[in-house]
């Protein structure tokens, strides 16, 4: 099975809530709620990887010294498994916005479990209620 390695952030405001962003129609799992991040490209780190995915999406600019790892998602899809670490983010330049026509929304941490995500990003939920409080 083939192994995909996704990069997954959890930019937190001065309120302690967490940004999503929705899935857009035409792409897999479109209109899910997740957090930012993407894919790597080849020979590409986790870091960088997810910089690049927050500059494309959100149109902000992050600091490597920024990002945390907080934990990490394991998930077996059909057709491969995902494995995507989280970052947690509370300093970055510039105004989260939509770039790719998604949907964005600030939501506390508890709150994530009223929405739908991936089955990936569920397991992701708790360790940030940990870290933030509901």
């Amino acid at each position: 099975m083939k192994l995909l390695l996704v990069v997954a952030c959890a930019l937190i405001d001065a309120d302690n809530r967490v940004l999503v962003t929705q899935r857009p129609e035409g792409k897999a799992l479109a209109g899910l709620w997740e957090f930012p991040g993407g894919k790597l490209e080849p020979g590409e780190r986790p870091e960088p990887a997810l910089i690049r995915e927050l500059q494309e999406e959100l149109g902000i600019a992050v600091k490597e010294e920024c990002l945390a790892p907080l934990t990490f998602a394991s998930y077996a899809y059909p057709e491969f498994h995902l494995l995507m670490p989280l970052y947690v983010c509370r300093r970055w330049e510039g105004t989260p916005g939509s770039k790719e026509a998604q949907a964005l929304k600030w939501v506390r941490p508890a709150k994530l479990r009223d929405l739908a995500m991936p089955p990936a990003d569920e397991p992701l939920i708790p360790p940030l209620i940990d870290l933030l409080g509901a």
